[in-house]
């Protein structure tokens, strides 16, 4: 049983979704992509400490959905008002599951075991604003109170019991600097009416996937974040040329964001940066790790053709590793895909 006060904590990220349709978004590859550069290290693009200066924030909160009540969870933020998208310094925003990787294609949903933690995230609600700033001024204002229930005490109640029936413990939220962001100009982008998605959701089948999303962990030092932070930065990036790319993020915990069930950050098990790569399909992102461009990003060969022990699966040898352990992927299908017509 989830205790009041940590549900009501809970709470207030839970629910930032509603009501959407199932277009899909659709991405132009004509137009150019906005990407941050450092050059020369040159002093306007860090901060006092040498790290990069960042380019958009993003909120994401990390959910333990029950067993089979994924269908229900997404119904509930597809059914609720929100007005994300008019708010100011809104960007883009999906609510995602996970998944794990079959070799034909095709993916399971990842839910995870309560016994050792790993259900927490199988849900993740993922948000990109322009500026911190942005983001906190909807946190403090009406909309954020209207899209998690807390205009009457009626709908706060009806908000808590949801969560009790639906939830395996509290949210979990988390906030990053977005560095050395691509994003592409969509095509398209999915109607939204009063600012949220209008699609319908009936808690019985899992709403279709939007998006693919590739994210990648990495458990750096904090005396290494600068070095790892330019090693990124001068790297050769062809992900601007692959078909079905979305957006791109290297993603700099925040552990100064305080307040609405916001804990401090388990160094050992969660990551301080995480890339976030944004695929239209699962296709696109299996073309682009099997394609050139993955092999010039990382040196070697595509993983198809790696063989163990093949000294020709690298370039060049690589450096040494600025992270505490080995990095760690992650998959997500997006859903309920909210985007700016400029893009993420």
């Amino acid at each position: 049983m989830v205790s009041f006060p940590n549900l009501l904590a809970a709470l207030c990220l839970a629910q930032t979704a509603n009501a959407f349709t199932t277009t899909t978004t659709r991405f132009s590859r004509s137009l150019p992509l906005r990407m941050s550069t450092v050059e020369n290290n040159a002093d306007e693009n860090l901060t006092d400490q040498g790290l990069l200066k960042r380019d958009r924030y993003v909120a994401t909160n990390r959910f333990a959905v029950r067993k089979d009540k994924g269908p229900k969870f997404e119904a509930r933020w597809a059914n609720r008002k929100s007005r994300l998208s008019e708010l100011q310094g809104f960007k883009y925003f999906h609510l995602m599951r996970r998944v794990t990787l079959n070799e034909d294609g095709t993916s399971d949903y990842s839910e995870g075991d309560k016994s050792d933690g790993s259900n927490m995230g199988n849900y993740v609600s993922f948000t990109i604003w322009d500026k911190k700033s942005d983001f906190s001024a909807w946190r403090k204002g009406d909309a954020f109170k209207e899209a998690h229930g807390g205009t009457s005490i009626g709908a706060f109640m009806s908000t808590m019991i949801s969560s009790i029936k639906i939830l395996q413990g509290a949210p979990r939220p988390a906030f990053y600097d977005g560095l050395l962001v691509q994003a592409v100009t969509p095509d398209a982008v999915p109607e939204t009416v009063d600012g949220w998605r209008n699609v319908e959701a009936d808690g019985i089948i899992n709403l279709p996937a939007e998006c693919f999303v590739a994210c990648n962990q990495f458990f750096v030092p904090s005396d290494n974040a600068a070095a790892f932070e330019q090693r990124w930065a001068s790297r050769e990036s062809k992900l601007k040329e692959c078909d079905g790319f979305v957006a791109f993020s290297m993603m700099r915990r925040d552990t100064g964001g305080k307040g609405h069930g916001v804990v401090p950050m388990d160094k050992v098990t969660e990551p301080s940066y995480l890339s976030t790569t944004i695929w239209e399909n699962r296709a696109a992102f299996d073309a682009w790790r099997e394609g050139t461009a993955f092999k010039k990003a990382h040196g070697g060969k595509p993983p198809s053709e790696q063989v163990k022990g093949d000294a020709s699966t690298s370039d060049a040898k690589p450096p040494a590793p600025l992270w505490s352990k080995p990095p760690a992927p992650i998959f997500y299908e997006g859903t309920l895909v909210i985007s700016k017509p400029e893009g993420a």
